[in-house]
């Protein structure tokens, strides 16, 4: 299944928010569940595939990218849901994001992927590039680049940047402190879920 390209509000408004894709809300995404289902019962597995498309449209991945991630995270040690978590969380391309110098993690990927972005002072163009702690994170030297984040950072004034990250907006510079905790995590996911909904798959 190919990446969605599709009308994000349509998302949004069936799922809820999803910061990740894009920055506009749906208030009544309540009532819009009361209208659909109001003379059905809601089964189980409709729970857990929409847990599983929050995290998918948040981070932006395929359906094989998200199934390969769910893999790893149930061989590494600790809870596969936030082993799974944390993996995504710690993409390059939302990495990006989570510093405010794109307002969306598909403007990160396309960041990435123009090669704008340097890791320790090298060049990265794979959005999926997991970050690590000590990690520097900069723009590279060209004024097209330094202007394109300048302007996200503009628009995204107000973003608190989590704890496991710093930037500094005078050399516009990020570094990765450590790794991210789950209460850092800024989507209201149940990661249980989505673990149980491949639990066939994997």
């Amino acid at each position: 299944m190919s990446r969605y390209r599709g009308p994000r509000v349509k998302i949004i408004r069936r799922l809820g928010a999803l910061p990740g894709l894009t920055s506009k809300t749906f208030k009544s995404k309540s009532s819009y569940i009361d209208r659909s289902t109001s003379n059905k019962k809601v089964s189980q597995y409709r729970i857990r595939l929409e847990e599983k498309q929050k995290l998918r449209f948040h981070y932006g991945l395929t359906e094989h990218q998200l199934l390969k991630y769910v893999r790893i995270a149930r061989k590494a040690k600790g809870s596969t849901g936030q082993v799974l978590l944390q993996l995504l969380e710690m993409r390059l391309d939302n990495t990006i994001f989570r510093l405010g110098m794109s307002t969306t993690i598909p403007g990160a990927r396309q960041l990435v992927n123009h090669r704008h972005i340097s890791v320790n002072n090298d060049t990265v163009d794979i959005p999926s590039y997991n970050c690590e702690p000590g990690d520097i994170i900069t723009i590279r030297n060209k004024q097209k680049s330094q202007s394109i984040i300048t302007k996200n950072l503009n628009l995204f004034q107000k973003l608190k940047i989590p704890s496991h990250l710093t930037f500094d907006s005078t050399q516009l510079q990020g570094s990765v402190n450590q790794m991210v905790n789950r209460e850092w995590v800024n989507l209201k996911i149940n990661e249980l879920l989505v673990v149980e909904y491949y639990s066939r798959q994997v």
